[in-house]
């Protein structure tokens, strides 16, 4: 009996006139793919697939398939032609219809990324003020470092650390994101102005978040991450990091649901850095076009990870700029929603030159007359 299944687009184009109109625009996006593969995995861990050449074929294939496979193939199909309303963030929408950039304010002493440099109130405000003038749409802010080995934060202490962060964020009239895994934290920077949630647990460390997050109606990132405790790096142990990732991120979508978390609500995040391997990041991020199959839009979190510097020469992390942009593009590449990055104003340039590209990609065989 199958008991899972994955819809892998493999083939990306420029766009549908670079197929005389038969590809597939995933998750509402400006990414188009062609082929796909049609993968199945029994409940003995069986997997077995195959290539479909055309998305006509695709649903011819998923017409063959026995129920319940037949009905999830179904439901992932519908999920990559997804369209996915803007999140309407205070007096910001943020459209989803090209990437978007969510700029990184860590207000943390021991940040992996900057060493604690915007811990300082002005250095913050004017790093904040510095990311929405080069074009951030959001700004995530952070109390607590998730490094490996980072020291413990107690929930006071991470409140202390991100209420003037928000309302100094707020102030500018910034949309603001909270990167919290603590009801506490969130509630607190809901009040001083926050919108939205980013949960590096995906609900599961704090068991009251889930429902602050529904009655507040705010939008919630949910990351997958081994570790259910303290440690989100632990159990990093995957027999296929792809399909189990996945499998995670499509059961904390449910959770959330179920508790009245609204769909268009529900962004996903498959956490790259934390607790895999390089080679794990890499066939994760080589995968992301995948997860438009679960039906909400897709956060890319790979700016200055510790896997850049292992492909290159050990870079600390403030040399990473240049993978960084590699990584981003990847993610474009693949219809990813939103970019979240340290650094904006090179972010955002790079992805106005891809949008660039790919508007004139869609016109270029648009004046051709018939042979």
């Amino acid at each position: 009996m199958v008991d899972s299944v994955y819809l892998h687009p493999l083939t990306l184009v420029s766009g549908p006139q670079a197929t005389d109109g038969d590809a597939v625009r995933l998750g509402g996006s400006m990414a188009y793919a062609r082929e796909f593969a049609l993968v199945l995995r029994d409940l003995d861990g069986t997997v077995a697939g195959r290539i479909i050449t055309t998305p006509a074929g695709m649903a011819a294939a998923i017409a063959r398939l026995p129920d319940p496979a037949g009905r999830e193939a179904a439901r992932q199909w519908d999920n990559l032609r997804k369209v996915h309303a803007p999140l309407q963030l205070g007096n910001r929408t943020v459209r989803l219809d090209q990437p978007q950039v969510m700029g990184i304010l860590n207000v943390t002493p021991d940040s992996f990324s900057d060493g604690g440099t915007k811990v300082d109130p002005q250095a913050g405000r004017d790093a904040a003020a510095a990311m929405l003038e080069a074009g951030a749409a959001i700004i995530d802010i952070g109390g607590e470092s998730t490094r490996p080995g980072a020291s413990a934060t107690f929930e006071d202490e991470e409140i202390r650390r991100v209420i003037p962060a928000v309302q100094y964020c707020a102030a500018m009239g910034a949309a603001i994101s909270v990167d919290t895994r603590r009801a506490g934290v969130l509630e607190a920077a809901l009040a001083a102005g926050a919108h939205m949630a980013n949960d590096v647990s995906a609900l599961r460390y704090d068991p009251r978040t889930i429902d602050l997050v529904a009655a507040s109606a705010c939008p919630v990132v949910l990351m997958h991450a081994p570790g259910a405790g303290e440690d989100l790096h632990a159990d990093g142990k995957y027999a296929d990091v792809v399909s189990e990732v996945f499998d995670f991120l499509k059961l904390a979508r449910e959770r959330a649901i179920a508790a009245g978390i609204a769909e268009d609500r529900i962004i996903l995040d498959p956490g790259i850095g934390f607790g895999k391997s390089l080679g794990k990041n890499l066939a994760l991020i080589n995968a992301l076009p995948l997860f438009h199959a679960l039906g909400s839009p897709i956060m890319l979190g790979a700016s200055r990870k510790r896997m850049i510097g292992a492909l290159s020469s050990e870079e600390e992390a403030g040399q990473r700029l240049a993978g960084s942009i590699a990584l981003a593009f990847k993610g474009m590449e693949a219809g990813v929603h939103l970019l979240r990055v340290h650094d904006v104003a090179e972010t955002v340039q790079a992805r106005n030159v891809w949008r660039g590209l790919r508007d004139a990609a869609l016109t270029d065989f648009s004046q051709l007359p018939p042979l």
